[in-house]
Parts: C-alpha cells; sequence; structure tokens
C-alpha cells in the first residue's frame, strides 16, 4: 500500500519545491500537477512528485485527519 502525504511549499525554484511536514523536508517535483502552486499551499506528495495542490486551509484539515487517523503529530 502507498500512502500520498500533504506536506506544505516552503520554497520553489525551477519546477522543484521545498516541503515540509512535522519537521521532515523534502524536495518534490511540480510538473504533475495542473494548478500553479504557491509558498505556503500544501501539496499531496508521493515519490518525489507533487500529485495535487491545496490550498492551506484544505490541508491543514487533511493534516489533521491524518493525525486523528493515525494517531500521529505532524504540526
Amino acid at each position: 500500500m502507498c500512502l500520498a502525504v500533504p506536506m506544505e511549499i516552503k520554497s520553489i525554484s525551477n519546477n522543484v519545491a521545498q516541503v515540509e511536514v512535522g519537521g521532515v523536508a523534502n524536495e518534490v517535483r511540480l510538473e504533475l500537477i495542473d494548478e500553479e502552486p504557491k509558498v505556503g499551499d500544501f501539496v499531496i506528495v508521493h515519490a518525489g512528485f507533487a500529485l495535487r495542490r491545496l490550498d492551506r486551509e484544505e490541508g491543514l484539515e487533511t493534516i489533521k485527519l491524518f493525525e486523528e487517523g493515525l494517531n500521529l503529530e505532524l504540526t
């Protein structure tokens, strides 16, 4: 089973975003999403690629659901 994780965009350069959630940072490619993301947006990340852009409110709500469902602390 694979799990795609919502991560917050901290910076963007040349179609690569620096993202972070729960103290874990990573780089992800942005070519697969149609909507142009901006710093502060969230993206659903899987295998080094952003699959979908989420606005900030939707991203925070999704993380809250992850925390509740998996008994984690990501914020």
